[in-house]
């Protein structure tokens, strides 16, 4: 039963791709009332079908502080209540030399990334704070923590997302809020059929010193990681970091 998500109600931002879609997957078939967003319309009308009629999915820039407090209004008005919030979604730029990195890139990754996840928790946290009970998930980069060449926008922005996660812990654990972050594999390591060869070899030699030698599944390994971090489980865990890589956090 602690670990039991039926009847919660959880917001999962960047769900129609990617770790936030196999995230939102696992949590419906744990019973849990999703609250998906995205940016793209077909991808989202994809991601409703596939969940069905007990769950949610809205067209939002996280980006967008007053979006987010109009989304988890219609939540509320939905579902009466708001247990949990997995703050997954986050632009991404190209890789860039430290030295030509522009105002523009360094904009993009901390609107969408820890400005996007303070406003999703700022939108949550009455309704927490009124229940004496919420669980919130940020997402951060192993890559942040260890550095990566050409990653200097996305590194930063994450490590600041693992901030305001450990401040939010310390702020709101008497009110029953736990706050933790995931770093997870990348999930992101799918060769196109027209590679020439060129990814699929840089991957192969990325998992071959990898503890488990592959990458993650974002349904069947990230998720159950986040299930258990919204779940009454987790009771007494929070302000921390989980890496939900297979160990690859070992190789740096």
């Amino acid at each position: 039963m602690e670990h039991d998500l039926a009847g919660r109600v959880v917001i999962v931002t960047g769900a129609s791709r990617g770790v936030g879609r196999g995230i939102a997957h696992h949590l419906a078939a744990a019973g849990a009332h999703v609250v998906g967003t995205g940016r793209k319309q077909e991808a989202l009308d994809a991601l409703a079908d596939e969940l069905g009629a007990d769950h949610l999915v809205a067209s939002v820039n996280v980006a967008d502080r007053d979006g987010m407090f109009a989304l988890v209004a219609d939540a509320v008005d939905r579902f009466g209540r708001i247990d949990g919030l997995v703050a997954n979604a986050q632009t991404f730029r190209s890789v860039t030399p430290l030295e030509d990195v522009t105002e523009r890139d360094m904009d993009v990754l901390f609107d969408t990334g820890p400005k996007g996840t303070l406003w999703a928790m700022q939108a949550v946290f009455p309704h927490m704070r009124a229940a004496g009970w919420g669980r919130i998930v940020t997402m951060g980069s192993a890559v942040g923590i260890t550095g990566g060449a050409g990653y200097a926008p996305y590194a930063s922005s994450n490590e600041a997302i693992r901030g305001l996660t450990r401040t939010a812990a310390k702020e709101w654990g008497r009110h029953g809020i736990l706050v933790n972050c995931v770093c997870p594999a990348s999930v992101a390591h799918r060769v196109p059929p027209d590679d020439g060869g060129e990814r699929a070899a840089v991957f192969a030699a990325m998992y071959a010193d990898h503890p488990l030698g592959r990458d993650g599944d974002a349904e069947h390994d990230i998720g159950p990681a986040v299930a258990f971090l919204l779940s009454e489980a987790s009771s007494y865990v929070t302000g921390q970091t989980l890496m939900v890589d297979g160990g690859g956090i070992m190789r740096a």
